[in-house]
């Protein structure tokens, strides 16, 4: 079996409001992807700014800062082979409109800065751990194997 890497993934204010957290959660698990990590909370400005701060010079920086802190949140870490590609893959575009159906933001999502979803970029090698580690304590993720892990890799 390869290695195993872990990705972090938000539902964002408005799927926590729609109540599409259990959805969400269904599709990484019927993919065959670990769940190690988990917490329902409210994002203040700081750690918005810090998770944001790749956009920090662009004119729609203050309104993802607003819109992230606006309700409450569920972060999580996803595990898996390939895990960063394989949950990107699995959220669509980030417009929902260009986003192909059966994806979560093509099948749940209508709006650019509605898209219900964040994942780890996999085109920015290292952003899943730095996400993470904002995130998330390390004595806040469990090591567990799933009992179907030899069914769902060579």
């Amino acid at each position: 079996m390869s290695e195993q890497e872990q990705t972090f993934v938000m539902v964002k204010p408005d799927g926590v409001q729609r109540g599409l957290i259990g959805e969400i959660i269904s599709r990484f698990e019927e993919r065959g992807l670990k769940l190690v990590g988990a917490k329902f909370m409210q994002i203040d400005r700081e750690l918005a700014e810090e998770h944001y701060g790749e956009h920090e010079d662009k004119p729609f920086f203050d309104d993802l800062v607003d819109f992230i802190t606006a309700g409450p949140v569920m972060a999580m870490v996803w595990e898996g082979q390939d895990a960063v590609r394989q949950v990107r893959s699995m959220m669509g575009e980030t417009d929902p409109a260009e986003s192909a159906p059966g994806t979560i933001r093509g099948d749940l999502g209508l709006d650019l800065g509605r898209n219900v979803i964040h994942g780890s970029d996999h085109e920015d090698p290292g952003a899943n751990e730095r996400e993470i580690d904002l995130f998330f304590d390390d004595d806040e993720l469990t090591e567990w194997e799933r009992v179907d892990e030899t069914w769902l890799y060579e």
